[in-house]
């Protein structure tokens, strides 16, 4: 029996029948509060696996809970018709924490549509990432051109600390000649976008030590540093004047070749009039290519109540993200380095890695990439998509790339500016979900017709 040939009107029509649905299943893993940072339920990830199972089994894949020392994914599998490529189509189902629920204007895991918008942690990363799968799997239904492989991560937000194990034990069954990693974003509402380069990423925490125990700040002070001072000045000698990073030995690149323009991105990441940036060069390049640092947190007594004491220890977290091309472990060597150097007025310094990961640049010539353009253009009717760079990270397809080096990989996403990915009140645009999921749609049959030339990722 010959599988049928869906053309593109077919599958616009496909992916407009099945979206009511699509939605319904979405509301629902956003429901699930599945976390896998320390400290959290991890019951609810569980749970979540098995939901992102059933939507797979619900597509006719042959489907596996996998685990390797972490938290469960989800491997479903068809094959490919004869003489036709296999596509890996991945995605993550936990979420990041909500931090603190009074700044959500609703429940964080109760989804509800403003203005367009899907709000509910999870409801842009990555959960739509998975329905954007199910979506265009259930609009080809038994008429599926290519081999499907897909792999559904259960603890990306918190590092993907197992999941090289599992790529490792599970290679055979996640090998395809296309790769297509729906955890990215889009360059605007109205243009979409494959992401060409990440950044690498370096966190770690750095403790100041000045003294063996508290002591009485009017007593004292004046001659005993106290350690949350020696922190801050610290602190202070990883930016130069202009905000650039200051750490000697790290990769700075410039390039980019899309600009940014000053008040949306000013829009976008909420800046209050009157703040400047910081660093130099284009904005793209800051973002994108050049290496940044920040201070994501401080271990130090609370304002309220803190008693008249010089504090005799304190501690950060600080996330340095590195330019494509650095190495992590150089990186690291290079930071440490510095803290160590500067340490202010003798005060004993520690520095302790907490995690890294690769940076990653996609050559993104061939067939396989141009049937991503042409699926991108014509879900978006008629607008090219951006090749753009990401500031954020996803160490993992380093290990992609090395497990299959033949494979064609597409960074895509369902995110846009106002996502707010990560914060309060992360929302989906739902009419460019929707594109999403066609474009998705007519990748898989772009691949089709592409076949293997580009391929052998097997």
């Amino acid at each position: 029996m010959t599988t049928p040939i869906l053309t593109e009107s077919d599958l616009r029509a496909a992916v407009e029948r099945e979206l009511p649905g699509v939605r319904a299943d979405l509301e629902r893993l956003v429901r699930i509060p599945g976390i896998a940072f320390d400290g959290f339920d991890h019951s609810h990830l569980e749970r979540s696996a098995e939901a992102v199972a059933e939507l797979l089994r619900g597509c006719s894949l042959d489907v596996r809970i996998v685990r390797s020392g972490g938290q469960p994914a989800v491997i479903g599998r068809r094959p490919a018709p004869p003489g036709a490529p296999t596509v890996l189509l991945y995605a993550h189902h936990d979420v990041q924490p909500v931090g603190d629920r009074a700044l959500w204007e609703s429940d964080p895991f109760e989804p509800e549509e403003r203005n367009g918008r899907l709000y509910g942690r999870g409801a842009a990363d990555d959960k739509a990432g998975i329905m954007a799968h199910v979506a265009a799997l259930r609009a080809f239904g038994d008429a599926l051109p290519v081999g499907v492989v897909l792999f559904i991560e259960g603890e990306e937000e918190y590092g993907s600390d197992s999941l090289e194990r599992l790529l490792r034990e599970h290679r055979d069954d996640l090998a395809a000649d296309v790769m297509v990693i729906a955890d990215s974003g889009n360059w605007d509402i109205g243009t979409p976008a494959l992401t060409t380069s990440l950044r690498g990423l370096v966190n770690l925490f750095v403790e100041v030590r000045t003294g063996t125990h508290a002591v009485h700040s009017g007593m004292f002070g004046g001659a005993v540093p106290d350690a949350l001072t020696a922190l801050s000045r610290l602190i202070a000698t990883l930016h130069d004047e202009a905000g650039d990073v200051a750490v000697e030995g790290l990769v700075g690149r410039t390039g980019a070749t899309v600009d940014y323009p000053e008040d949306r991105l000013r829009h976008e990441a909420g800046m209050l009039d009157g703040t400047q940036f910081i660093g130099t060069g284009r904005l793209t390049d800051r973002i994108w290519i050049k290496p940044a640092l920040a201070v994501l947190g401080i271990d130090a007594p609370p304002t309220l109540g803190a008693p008249n004491a010089i504090v005799p220890a304190a501690k950060a977290k600080l996330s340095l993200r590195l330019a494509p091309g650095d190495d992590p472990k150089r990186a690291y060597a290079a930071i440490a380095g510095h803290l160590e150097k500067h340490a202010p007025w003798g005060a004993e310094v520690t520095v302790t890695l907490e995690h890294d990961g690769d940076a990653c640049e996609i050559d993104t010539t061939g067939p396989m990439y141009d049937a991503a353009r042409a699926a991108f253009a014509a879900a978006w009717d008629g607008t090219e998509p951006v090749e753009m760079g990401v500031g954020g990270s996803i160490p993992f397809i380093a290990t992609f790339r090395e497990l299959f080096p033949k494979a064609a990989i597409l960074i895509t996403g369902v995110e846009d500016p106002d996502a707010r990915a990560h914060g309060p009140n992360e929302s989906l645009h739902l009419g460019e979900f929707a594109r999403v999921c066609l474009a998705e749609a007519v990748l898989l049959a772009n691949v089709a017709a592409a076949g293997t030339d580009a391929g052998g990722g097997r």
